[in-house]
């Protein structure tokens, strides 16, 4: 202590000094990397890992030894395993969050493990493969207070946005219904399983069922064909529901429809179906009246045959939203939307002011929510209401019945033997 040094000087400056450490603290925590793991490494899920390159990756762990080796020869520090619940036991306690990029049926599993490890998730659509395991993770989440994001990455868009504050202006007047179809030329009916054949020998046949019933390898199901069948899939559904539906939920502010009917082709208890159109029905909500919106699978409305451009020509449009109000339309896709009055497409008109922060990216969202304790646009929380919509959907379909949902407990109301198609049946050694 210096002679011009009292101690009441050197006692406030080091209480001072003290003080400030939480927050020096804080501020070195916010400027250092996120530790993430990732669980699926090919295809949409190596999109995902490149998606949080920024943060510092830990480990990988994927089924496929080619997919995991790929992996590693662009991010070569990271530790490798093949089976998800060893790596987040061993790994638990260099990560701080986890990215789920595995196929839909290995989703829950994976992401209810990290969140009860605390971990924050990012996982890709749908979030679930049952309305029950989204109703779990939902729980889970808000019970931790964790950061967490579906992977529905249109949703960062900006046409996304323009077309939200469009409908919520009230420029076209009270939504009455809306119309969202996707007419992919995938074919997700096969309506049985390949003749068995031997796995591939990267793939360990048995870690990639998880949770699904055991039965021999049939080729093509890895790496993407599980998509057309219901032990591992959603169907078209699923795999778009999320998307375009996104749009009417955020636009709406919708939760869960209250009434779900479904019609398709007959039904097949190993693949979803062709075609399928489902109405949905959402009770009032504020300045909003009761609403229907109808989803087509491998069809289209008939609404859009009556659709002109500007100068009288038909609207060419593939796949998409129709938001019909009481004083006009509002057409759009992923990345193009048109205002329409009369049936015909407007060349000009006064947009709103922007009103929704427009998007860092859907991975930074994340990354930067965690980091200072913010938020996300698809938490687990607006995720899980529209995953469940979705799932609904294919509920509805395999009763044949409209269905009556009470969202508040998770019920059908209305069909006794309901409740068996929200959940499934796990296999020996896997757990929700």
């Amino acid at each position: 202590m210096t002679p011009t040094t009292n101690r009441r000087q050197f006692t406030k400056r080091t209480l001072g000094g003290l003080a400030a450490f939480p927050f020096i603290a804080r501020m070195q925590a916010a400027n250092s990397k996120l530790r993430i793991a990732a669980i699926g490494t090919g295809n949409r899920a190596k999109a995902d890992i490149d998606g949080v390159a920024h943060e510092h990756l830990v480990a990988f762990a994927d089924v496929d030894q080619q997919f995991l080796a790929l992996a590693h020869q662009t991010y070569s520090g990271v530790k490798t395993y093949q089976d998800f619940r060893v790596m987040l036991e061993k790994e638990e306690n260099r990560i701080d969050a986890v990215v789920v990029g595995t196929p839909d049926h290995t989703h829950a599993p994976a992401a209810a493990m990290a969140l009860r490890m605390g971990k924050h998730v990012y996982c890709e659509k749908p979030l679930t493969h049952t309305v029950h395991e989204s109703r779990t993770l939902m729980s889970l989440a808000k019970e931790k207070n964790l950061i967490t994001q579906m992977g529905t990455q249109i949703h960062a868009g900006e046409n996304y946005r323009e077309v939200v504050e469009l409908i919520r202006s009230q420029i076209i007047g009270p939504i009455k219904e809306v119309h969202v179809w996707m007419n992919t030329s995938l074919n997700y009916s096969d309506g049985h399983f390949a003749t068995p054949t031997t796995a591939p020998s990267s793939l360990d046949w048995d870690l990639w069922l998880g949770p699904a019933p055991k039965r021999p390898y049939s080729d093509g199901i890895h790496p993407f064909n599980w998509r057309k069948f219901w032990d591992y899939g959603t169907g078209r559904l699923g795999d778009f529901g999320c998307h375009y539906l996104d749009l009417v939920h955020w636009a709406l502010d919708l939760k869960q429809p209250v009434r779900i009917q479904a019609n398709g082709p007959q039904l097949s208890s190993v693949s979803p179906p062709s075609w399928l159109k489902v109405d949905y029905h959402y009770a009032a909500g504020k300045d909003r009246p009761p609403l229907k919106v109808t989803w087509y699978g491998g069809l289209k409305p008939p609404h859009l045959t009556q659709l002109k451009t500007a100068d009288g020509h038909p609207i060419d449009w593939g796949s998409g939203q129709l938001f019909v109000g009481s004083d006009g339309m509002v057409l759009s896709n992923y990345s193009n939307h048109f205002l329409l009055k009369n049936g015909r497409a407007l060349n000009s008109f006064d947009r709103p002011p922007a009103s929704i922060p427009r998007s860092i990216g859907h991975h930074r969202e994340w990354t930067e929510a965690i980091r200072n304790n913010g938020s996300t646009t698809c938490n687990f929380d607006y995720a899980g209401n529209l995953s469940q919509t979705v799932l609904l959907g294919s509920v509805a379909y395999k009763l044949g019945k409209p269905l009556e949902w009470e969202a508040t407990r998770g019920i059908i109301t209305n069909l006794a033997d309901g409740q068996t198609h929200l959940h499934k049946e796990y296999r020996s050694g896997w757990s929700l």
